[in-house]
């Protein structure tokens, strides 16, 4: 008995420090200007309209991503806008970039934030450089400006930093309006030099939305062209592709759609696949969880579950329309949001690390990207780790960090704070003394 009182009690208290803080992306509709920011904590669904709140205005047009760059600083690729927002983690707006244009997914070393784009022009120096494709282009975050960018393929989407190099899936997204094909590589760039060092071809087209990564490892969403091609999963071998291993050698393709997914503690990809079918006019779903190591340990044969955690699955198969999985890095809690009919309210629901439904809230329109803030006091980063790979020693997007930026109240940052005022650094505010 006092065993089991004992164990309460520290369930209890791991429960009291988790300190659950997460921003939830609303792409809001598309032309409309009514993108927001959905800040939840500790069980509340504190306000869906935060960045108004912090700040007094609008977020912008369609956000379709978000990234932590340092403790300090955030950014959000708004599409439509055409602007990459910075603010700070209580919400803040620091600065904005707007020479992006049409930007789409994120990625950072800690030092610079890169951003994939539809776009044909960037401008550099007070300067443009076109491109024929797509591109991708390095913000430094010292300035917010762009100092470098490099072509890649038509209409590229997810991005990711590995090892000093970015991986980016091209989608070829237009290829039905645009005279092009659709695009079926993986560009592989030096981000030091901003040089693409070769393309993997996949053989499978229109490698489209955000990708999740762990360590070497990338999970890839292709819906295919929702004709004849079907949906497909490719999972990405960063360190085969950086080693030079033939393309066939660096990625494993799966026949299950990923179009959302996220890793959890253990380094497994988490996939909800949505299939959708011009002919019959519907989607199908599929859930599954990809164990990646294991995966290419066994050339493919061994690695896929075709489940989810807890009750996960249960409560997504009622939704309307699943738009989201996330798994907070710091604390192992699951989340998962409701889209219903695009144009109304959504919905967060949370899970336990244990993938135990807790409960549900409304959100705003279309909940589609999330970023956890550490908790306080909070010490070992896990989105530092790799997955338990013998072979692989190197660190999971590694991230440089410095003496943490201090911002006043306005979120400019300040070199010399004064004795007396309030100031804002790690995401807290306190008074200088």
């Amino acid at each position: 008995m006092k065993l089991r009182i004992l164990f309460s009690a520290l369930i209890l208290s791991l429960l009291g420090r988790a300190q659950e803080r997460l921003i939830v992306v609303n792409e809001g509709l598309w032309q409309t200007d009514n993108g927001k920011l959905s800040y939840f904590e500790d069980g509340e669904m504190v306000s869906n309209e935060w960045f108004r709140d912090v700040n007094g205005r609008k977020l912008g047009d369609t956000p379709n991503d978000i990234i932590r760059i340092n403790d300090n600083l955030i950014a959000i690729a708004v599409n439509w806008s055409n602007i990459v927002q910075f603010i700070t983690p209580v919400g803040v707006a620091v600065a904005e970039t707007e020479d992006v244009p049409n930007n789409r997914k994120l990625a950072t070393d800690g030092r610079f934030l890169y951003v994939t784009s539809y776009g044909h022009e960037v401008a550099i120096d007070g300067g443009y450089q076109e491109f024929e494709k797509g591109f991708v282009a390095k913000i430094d975050v010292q300035t917010f400006k762009v100092v470098d960018a490099v072509e890649v393929g038509y209409e590229p989407e997810g991005i990711a930093f590995y090892d000093g190099y970015i991986f980016v899936a091209n989608t070829g997204g237009y290829a039905f309006q645009e005279n092009h094909p659709y695009e079926t590589t993986v560009s592989v760039i030096d981000a030091s030099t901003m040089r693409m060092v070769r393309e993997i071809d996949t053989g499978q087209i229109n490698l489209y939305g955000k990708m999740s990564q762990t360590g070497r490892y990338l999970c890839i969403n292709s819906p295919g062209d929702y004709y004849d091609v079907m949906a497909a999963t490719i999972i990405f071998n960063c360190r085969a592709a950086i080693e030079n291993e033939p393309d066939e050698d660096c990625f494993i393709k799966l026949e299950y759609a990923a179009t959302y997914n996220t890793v959890d503690l253990d380094g497994n990809f988490l996939a909800i696949g949505s299939r959708y079918s011009y002919y019959s006019g519907g989607y199908e779903f599929n859930y599954v969880t990809i164990n990646p190591v294991e995966l290419f340990a066994t050339g493919g044969s061994l690695g896929v579950e075709d489940s989810l955690p807890g009750s996960l699955k249960e409560y997504i198969l009622k939704l309307t329309m699943p738009y989201g999985i996330y798994v907070n890095p710091y604390t192992g809690y699951y989340y998962a949001t409701d889209a219903g009919e695009f144009t109304g309210a959504g919905a967060l629901l949370q899970f336990t690390p244990q993938g135990e439904y807790i409960g549900k809230w409304k959100t705003y329109i279309n909940p589609a990207h999330f970023l956890a803030l550490k908790p306080d006091n909070y010490t070992d980063d896990p989105e530092q780790k790799e997955p338990d790979d013998e072979e692989d020693s190197s660190i999971h997007n590694p991230i440089e960090y410095s003496k943490p930026q201090i911002y006043n109240l306005q979120g400019i940052p300040i070199d010399h704070p004064r004795s007396g005022e309030i100031y804002i650094s790690n995401g807290k505010k306190f008074l200088q003394p």
